[in-house]
C-alpha cells in the first residue's frame, strides 16, 4: 500500500503542483498551507505517514509545527523542505525528530526516495508497538 502524504506549506502554486506530481505516483496526497491547517488535517479522519513540511511559513513555522506534530502524532514521519536551509534549522529539526531535511528546489525521485524510506521507518515502528501488544495479550491470557 503506497504512502499516504500531507504536503504542508504556504506556497499554494508549490503545494499544488507537487500534490499533482506525487498523486501521478501513485500516492495518496492532502495538502494544507499553514502549519495549524496541517495539524488540523492529521487530527481529522484518515491516516498520514509521512508529512512534507516547509520551514519557513508566517505564523506557526515548521520546526513550531514539526513540535506540536511529534508531540500529537509521534509515529507521522516528517520531511522537512526549505529554500532557505541553515544549519541551526536542520539541527533542530532533526532533534525534533524530523525524518530528514531537503532543500527545495528537490528532485523528485530523491524525494519520492526520502517518502518510502521514512514510510518504512514508520511502517515498522507499527509493526513492533502491534507485535508488543500482542506479546503482552498472551502473556497476560497465560495467567
Amino acid at each position: 500500500m503506497p504512502a499516504s502524504i500531507l504536503l504542508v506549506d504556504d506556497e499554494k502554486g508549490f503545494v499544488d503542483t507537487m500534490a499533482k506530481r506525487l498523486t501521478k505516483r501513485g500516492l495518496t496526497v492532502a495538502s494544507a498551507y499553514d502549519g495549524q491547517a496541517g495539524l488540523d488535517a492529521l487530527d481529522g479522519p484518515g491516516n498520514v505517514d509521512v508529512v512534507i513540511l516547509d520551514v519557513k511559513m508566517p505564523g506557526m513555522d515548521g520546526i513550531e509545527t514539526l513540535r506540536a506534530i511529534k508531540a500529537a502524532h509521534p509515529l507521522v514521519e516528517v520531511i522537512m523542505l526549505t529554500g532557505h536551509a541553515t544549519v541551526e534549522n536542520a539541527i533542530d529539526g532533526m532533534k525534533l525528530g524530523a525524518y530528514d531535511y531537503m532543500m527545495k528546489p528537490c528532485e523528485m525521485d530523491e524525494l519520492l526516495a526520502k517518502v518510502d524510506e521514512a514510510y518504512d521507518k514508520k511502517q515498522g515502528q507499527e509493526n513492533r508497538i502491534l507485535e508488543a501488544r500482542a506479546r503482552h495479550i498472551v502473556l497476560r491470557r497465560g495467567d
